[in-house]
């Protein structure tokens, strides 16, 4: 199920970013977008961008493609099928030089992440999920994904963002206990580093997020065993006229998800999250 699309996601992602660490190791002018201007933006987004649209429509005609540096088709919600496109996650990783950005590339069907591929290409490691099924492939070497068993914030180990800190994510920790923290850039890592057991939570109250930024990694730790929601525990929907995830995120091994909600809510409530 879905073995084409998988393959064709991996090789797109991995085309992708031998382009992106091109314009890496040569260097390349920071733009802003954005409200603001604050949102960065080179043209390794653009280039991994169009390489990655033009492949999909090419091998998929008749889905409809949703990515950060394109302008969505008029018609996409008449789909059921949708691409879910980040070319390049992490920019300001990717700004600072330290190697903590990915390509992202999702697919969602009627609303739900079915598929994800995330690639890390100053490692050359890739994730991807579909169907009950996850793995990490690094050089010849495949590895099933599969969260940990962590039921106790006490022993858990949270990632949080390393450009976007939040203040209300540093006093959850601190509520339910969880003795180890690990900034880092890019969602698509830190969701990775879930699915894979190396960490048991990742949250984020950011509006700023859209279905970009969680189709893949939602679909890869899914398929692992763990489980994606917003804050308050309500599923993430897709290809919706809004394409911002205006809960947050909260990433979860699955044993640790609902004691996390429980504590998140009440600074939810404080956002006007909860009526």
């Amino acid at each position: 199920m879905l073995a084409q699309e998988i393959a064709i996601a991996k090789r797109l992602a991995r085309e992708a970013g031998r382009v992106i660490l091109d314009h890496y190791q040569r260097g390349t002018p920071v733009e802003f977008k954005g409200p603001g201007k604050a949102d960065p933006v080179t043209q390794a987004d653009r280039d991994a961008n169009h390489l990655i649209v033009d492949g999909l429509a090419r091998a998929f005609p008749t889905d409809a493609i949703l990515a950060e540096e394109s302008t969505p088709a008029a018609d996409r919600r008449s789909h059921r099928r949708l691409w879910c496109i980040d070319p390049l996650d992490g920019t300001r990783e990717f700004i600072d030089h330290n190697g903590q950005f990915v390509v992202m590339i999702g697919l969602a069907v009627d609303g739900e992440a079915v598929m994800g591929v995330v690639y890390q290409p100053t490692e050359d490691v890739l994730w991807w999920g579909a169907a009950g099924r996850a793995a990490r492939e690094r050089a010849d070497q495949t590895t099933p994904l599969g969260p940990s068993r962590c039921g106790d914030p006490r022993e858990a180990r949270i990632v949080v963002s390393r450009s976007h800190r939040s203040t209300t994510v540093t006093k959850v920790t601190a509520a339910l206990g969880i003795p180890h923290e690990e900034p880092l850039g890019s969602v698509g890592l830190k969701v990775a580093r879930v699915a894979s057991g190396e960490a048991d939570v990742y949250l984020s109250m950011s509006t700023n997020t859209r279905e970009w930024d969680a189709c893949a990694p939602e679909a890869i730790l899914r398929a692992a065993g763990g489980r994606m929601t917003d804050v308050l525990g309500d599923p993430l929907r897709y290809n919706k006229d809004d394409v911002s995830t205006p809960r947050g995120l909260l990433a979860t091994n699955g044993a640790l998800h609902t004691r996390v909600v429980d504590v998140t809510r009440p600074f939810a409530r404080e956002r006007g999250w909860l009526t």
